[in-house]
């Protein structure tokens, strides 16, 4: 198909802002021009309180394309969650989403649109890592260190889905929305690409190309990258690759090491160790519980209890079965005359189960459900093994891969 014959789509250009007030004339100026003789939008997705959407409106007035924006009055799920936004409030079903601060050159929109046009692709990637591109705009070596590493870590976890981009981390793509479910996404943090790469399509895999970018500096503002960004990330990929189950576990895991510790430490100052392990127990089941809440159940908090009640199941629950391990684990320590270290990992373990089945199914069961079945009079339809098994293939094995 010849370059002349090649229909460019109608395009709507997403650009999340977090107190960006100082891009937004040039930032428009730059697109308006990348994009003359096209049809675009610009939809702004604003997070800021530096009075950036003031700033859009005065230059949307004289814009020689339409300019929109929205103002989140609550940051949920970060940028990503503002890129969701941005899908979703699209007037076009292709959209190309870029960072508000110019480290994406406007420029390179009309050569994602046109490998677009040309078909075989659902996602246009503009890629710093294949020929042509380039990275200088990360700043120092350690930034771009860390930049390789995280690529090379999320590659190895989805091989397959993956495979064929060297740049799943970008900010900086276009995406047919008819290929997505919007609804299944759960972003957390700066990668919502990865997100939509490794969740799918709406029927199968999304078919992936690249262009390649020349990363810039930024010019005006401050990088939200940091160390709570970089663990978001890291737990973020963590629940893509295993699910809810996994970061259960991890905070499971984290807070068996905290309960061992804290019994080991009572213990070698000579307090009894079943008094060791009730306070470590205590200990550790509040922690676990602002972790969870953070982590796990995050997206589900709109729908459930509230956090007082939420809080009391938990702790209850938590509660009771410490009281009911805790003697168990004595038993195996008087009977089996093992350490009492080792007897309190392996009924932490043992419990781990029906811990995370109480959680999903009870402390964060949806709210209106509950209230529905109330209101209705009638008896709930599924059986507890019903639910059980529900809970499991979606809170446990989703999305992963097969």
């Amino acid at each position: 198909m010849s370059a002349a014959s090649v229909v460019t789509p109608p395009v709507t250009v997403i650009v999340p802002t977090f107190n960006e007030r100082a891009n937004i004339a040039e930032l428009v100026a730059r697109i308006a021009a990348a994009l003359r003789g096209r049809t675009a939008e610009i939809l702004f997705v604003d997070d800021s309180s530096d009075g950036t959407m003031d700033e859009i409106a005065r230059v949307a007035a004289s814009a020689p394309l339409t300019v929109r924006a929205v103002h989140r009055d609550h940051n949920t799920g970060g940028l990503g969650g503002a890129v969701a936004e941005g899908l979703a409030q699209a007037v076009n079903d292709v959209c190309v989403v870029m960072d508000g601060d110019l480290q994406h050159p406007p420029e390179l929109l009309t050569a994602m649109i046109d490998r677009f046009a040309q078909g075989g692709a659902d996602v246009v990637a503009a890629s710093r890592y294949i020929g042509g591109g380039d990275s200088a705009g990360l700043g120092t070596t350690l930034r771009f260190g860390v930049s390789r590493a995280a690529t090379w870590l999320t590659k190895a976890m989805f091989p397959r889905r993956l495979w064929r981009s060297t740049d799943p981390m970008t900010g900086y793509f276009l995406i047919d929305r008819s290929r997505i479910e919007l609804g299944d996404l759960r972003p957390q943090g700066f990668k919502i690409l990865l997100e939509i790469l490794v969740r799918g399509g709406a029927s199968d895999e999304l078919r992936i190309a690249e262009v390649p970018m020349t990363f810039g500096e930024r010019r005006h503002g401050d990088s939200k990258a940091g160390l709570r960004q970089g663990a978001t990330f890291a737990l973020h990929l963590t629940r893509l690759r295993f699910g809810k189950m996994s970061l259960f576990a991890l905070i499971g895991a984290i807070g068996a090491i905290a309960n061992i510790g804290i019994m080991w430490a009572l213990t070698h100052v000579g307090m009894d160790y079943v008094l060791a392990a009730i306070i470590g127990a205590a200990a550790t089941i509040i922690g676990n519980f602002i972790l969870q809440e953070r982590f796990v159940f995050g997206d589900v908090r709109g729908d459930a209890s509230r956090l007082w009640v939420r809080f009391a199941a938990s702790v209850s629950f938590n509660g009771v079965e410490a009281a009911l391990r805790i003697p168990v684990m004595a038993l195996m320590v008087e009977t089996w005359h093992i350490s009492s270290v080792i007897a309190t990992a392996i009924s932490l373990l043992v419990a781990f189960f029906a811990r995370f089945l109480f959680h999903a199914l009870v402390v964060y069961a949806p709210r209106r459900h509950r209230e529905e079945e109330q209101t209705v009079g009638e008896p709930p339809v599924d059986t507890a093994a019903q639910r059980i098994i529900r809970a499991i293939d979606a809170e446990a094995m989703r999305p992963g891969e097969l």
